[in-house]
């Protein structure tokens, strides 16, 4: 079954202490909570690795997150894992499926997500590949 999926979605962000080495700058980590709603209606929890550039716009993240709830009313979890950088204000993002992740419902889940932020509010476009059951 192929897929797509769009809709809002909640993000809390809990600053953790740093876990880096003397690098010239410090790495930050956060603890990620989320809550999508629409046809991928489920709750997320997550880390997240970020560095910020001292020059403007330079910037790079990584983080995993479990994501559990219903995608389409089939009801399971999966992982996310996510790759951003900005590049003096250019930004490239890569949010996947981790394979064979999925269980439950969305066991064999393939899939990539979109992440767009418009006037301060969160929202996702998932493109995805789901067996049929």
């Amino acid at each position: 079954m192929n897929g797509e999926a769009a809709g809002r979605f909640d993000v809390t962000l809990a600053a953790q202490p740093a876990d880096a080495r003397e690098l010239g700058a410090a790495i930050g980590r956060m603890l990620l909570d989320k809550q999508f709603h629409g046809p991928l209606n489920a709750r997320s929890q997550g880390q997240m690795l970020a560095f910020r550039s001292p020059v403007e716009g330079s910037a790079g993240y990584v983080a995993m997150e479990l994501v559990s709830g219903t995608l389409d009313g089939r009801s399971g979890s999966f992982v996310l894992q996510h790759s951003g950088t900005r590049d003096r204000g250019a930004m490239a993002l890569d949010l996947q499926v981790v394979a064979d992740s999925g269980i439950g419902e969305l066991t064999g889940l393939r899939g990539r997500m979109q992440i767009d932020i418009r006037d301060g509010a969160h929202y996702y476009h998932f493109a995805y590949l789901l067996p049929e059951p």
